[in-house]
């Protein structure tokens, strides 16, 4: 039914990339894959790119986002995206698996990085001048050792994305952020939740069932996600569920009654309802609203 195609790594530069990583010159790379940047799609990795130059739009899960020098955008797998450029862009990009990051850092997982906490962080950030020089030089490194590939040159650009991702941490949080000093215990526990909110969402709209599933009490488990996202574990099903309405009803030739029984509602009256009150439009004005925002 859904109809956004998935990329994956082996796809990009094949007979050179490894299989769990690849990065690229940002030009080198859309000249590339001109067929796709600019559709809707998925990937199954980890994406974080600089812009250096260039300017126009990116829009990532239904949300537009600016395009200019220093923009940096982190996706993690399932995102959807594409990009639409009015100058021609500069900078670098990499992509990683789940298990590549996970090889070299025991016990850690790129979740631990607050852009990639949960969908519902920002997925961006913009650099300062002096800022951007610091990254240039890292994401320039890992491209050529990626490049060339002399001796130890994964562990190296291991070591890099790392760097990488702690030097966008600090820029990415804010000083009120980092004084909640938030739990790793409840970031794991939204983690869990997100994964099971993907699974279940289309059958289980409760709260209570998510909590019982995690071992919480409801009340608990919204203690968790108020503090960690400001959202109470209703508004993350509700979000998820929406997300996924919009996906189908642009991506999908099916008719809206169907994709309102694919979601879990039999009647399609009540979806409309529900997608109107997330949305302010219902999903037929917001299927004609799109597609003009794509030819425009």
């Amino acid at each position: 039914m859904n109809t956004i195609p998935i990329l994956n790594i082996a796809q990009f530069d094949k007979e050179e990339s490894l299989d769990n990583f690849y990065s690229n010159d940002l030009k080198k790379h859309l000249q590339k894959n001109a067929e796709i940047f600019h559709k809707p799609h998925k990937h199954d990795f980890f994406l974080c790119v600089l812009f250096l130059k260039g300017s126009g739009r990116h829009e990532i899960d239904f949300n537009l986002y600016k395009i200019e020098p220093g923009s940096v955008f982190f996706l993690m797998p399932g995102q959807t995206h594409y990009w639409k450029f009015d100058d021609d862009p500069e900078g670098y990009i990499f992509f990683h698996s789940q298990e590549f990051y996970e090889l070299f850092f025991l016990n850690r997982k790129p979740q631990q990085f607050p852009f990639y906490y949960t969908f519902s962080n920002p997925p961006y950030l913009t650099v300062t001048p002096s800022k951007r020089s610091v990254l240039e030089a890292y994401f320039r490194e890992i491209y050529e050792e990626y490049q060339r590939a002399p001796m130890y040159h994964i562990q190296k650009i291991a070591s890099l994305v790392n760097l990488v991702y702690i030097e966008l941490s600090r820029l990415y949080v804010t000083e009120e952020v980092s004084n909640r000093a938030l739990s790793p215990t409840y970031l794991q526990t939204l983690a869990a939740l997100e994964k099971l909110i993907a699974a279940s969402y289309k059958v289980e709209k409760s709260a209570k069932f998510y909590a019982n599933k995690l071992g919480f009490t409801t009340k608990h488990l919204n203690r968790i996600t108020k503090t960690t996202l400001n959202k109470t574990t209703t508004e993350l099903i509700t979000e998820r569920l929406i997300l996924e309405a919009k996906r189908l009803i642009v991506h999908s030739e099916n008719p809206l009654s169907h994709i309102a029984e694919e979601l879990g509602y039999e009647d399609y009256a009540y979806f409309s309802r529900v997608f109107k009150q997330k949305t302010n439009t219902t999903p037929l004005t917001f299927k004609k609203d799109y597609r003009l925002l794509k030819q425009g």
